[in-house]
């Protein structure tokens, strides 16, 4: 039993490190030097039903201060006023979409749709509930251009205004941040060191041409991880950010959606395990317990600040508030196991809907 302590004691250690690597690694990603604006980029907004969301970025997009080439929204049959919105603006361009083709989900489809459209030489895609600020989109291609990527891809800072968002959002980066190190992505080719944000993907257009990703993922519901990981596969050098202070997202609106929305891609971030995200789940559960219990006190107490830590450096390159992650760390932990169970069910049943549609009907 002591030897199964001492096993969690030393993951405990290994993740703080790696929380503490990423923290490291994106204050670095925020030092680069400038650059010449690349001067074709296109904007390209997939959008259904985003008239909560639409406006606010398309003001963002048309306030910088930046050059683009272009600025194209896809329509995916919206029922709201989503297309009435960007016809306001008459310097961005609107493609009022079809049914998805056979095969392909809805998302994928506007992806592929909007990136056969466009003309950069970059392709820079948002999601619609997405805010840019400041020079963020300068950073970005810099980025890119500097580290020689041909796809980068950023965790934006995750808006949290409601307590069911605080409940369930942070888990992302929380999983992602303590078990991967950003810096593996750009410095190893082994794959399944990679994930992305399909909110914030940036692409060189003559390699996305090569290999037209989302065509490749067309029924893939988290294409984004897909994609990255297949690039890499390619030995196409990629990299992932989090925690851009002008890049921003509020991605659900209460503590029902997120769970939904979790449950789309939640078994991804364990390489499309369910086995992994459990034990995942019954370890960063039960091990405070089972150390306390098989390794006495002294050590327990030095986990309870492994888990502290992990948090602390999980927030800080987040750009999220660090107290009150901290404070939430129950309800977090309970909201991802009602997103395991709750995706598990779903999986099953082969049935998932989001934005109207069956994500398993394709």
């Amino acid at each position: 039993m002591q030897i199964a302590g001492w096993i969690l004691f030393l993951l405990g250690i290994i993740r703080l490190g790696i929380a503490w690597i990423n923290w490291q690694f994106n204050k670095n990603s925020r030092k680069i030097s400038t650059c010449g604006y690349p001067s074709s980029l296109s904007v390209l907004i997939p959008a259904r039903n985003e008239e909560q969301n639409i406006e606010g970025l398309l003001q963002d997009l048309t306030q910088l201060k930046d050059p683009t080439t272009e600025i194209i929204v896809y329509n995916d049959q919206s029922t709201d006023r989503t297309a009435a919105i960007v016809k306001r603006y008459p310097h961005i361009r609107l493609i009022e979409g079809n049914e998805p083709d056979k095969g392909w989900l809805g998302k994928n489809y506007a992806c592929h749709q909007l990136a056969l459209a466009a003309k950069g030489k970059h392709l820079l895609f948002l999601d619609a509930d997405v805010r840019i600020n400041g020079p963020a989109i300068r950073h970005l291609l810099c980025y890119l251009e500097q580290e020689k990527l041909r796809l980068l891809s950023l965790f934006p800072r995750q808006i949290l205004t409601d307590t069911g968002s605080r409940f369930t959002v942070p888990l992302m980066n929380w999983i992602l941040l303590s078990i991967l190190p950003l810096p593996l992505i750009p410095n190893t080719t082994i794959p399944s060191l990679a994930a992305a944000n399909g909110q914030c993907m940036l692409f060189k257009a003559e390699t996305y041409y090569q290999l037209l990703p989302h065509r490749k993922f067309r029924n893939n519901p988290v294409e984004d991880i897909a994609i990255i990981r297949y690039y890499k596969s390619g030995h196409q050098k990629t990299a992932t950010l989090t925690g851009e202070k002008e890049v921003s997202c509020r991605m659900y609106r209460n503590w029902k959606e997120a769970i939904q929305g979790f449950a789309k891609n939640i078994f991804a971030f364990f390489g499309n395990s369910q086995v992994t995200a459990y034990l995942f789940a019954l370890l960063t559960t039960l091990a405070p317990l089972f150390i306390f219990y098989s390794l006495r006190t002294g050590a327990g107490i030095l986990y309870l600040l492994f888990i502290l830590g992990i948090r602390i450096f999980v927030s800080l390159a987040s750009n999220q508030p660090v107290l009150q992650n901290i404070a939430y760390i129950i309800p977090q932990q309970f909201s991802f196991w009602v997103i395991l169970i709750y995706a598990t069910i779903h999986h099953r049943q082969k049935k998932l809907t989001w934005k109207d549609r069956n994500i398993f009907s394709v």
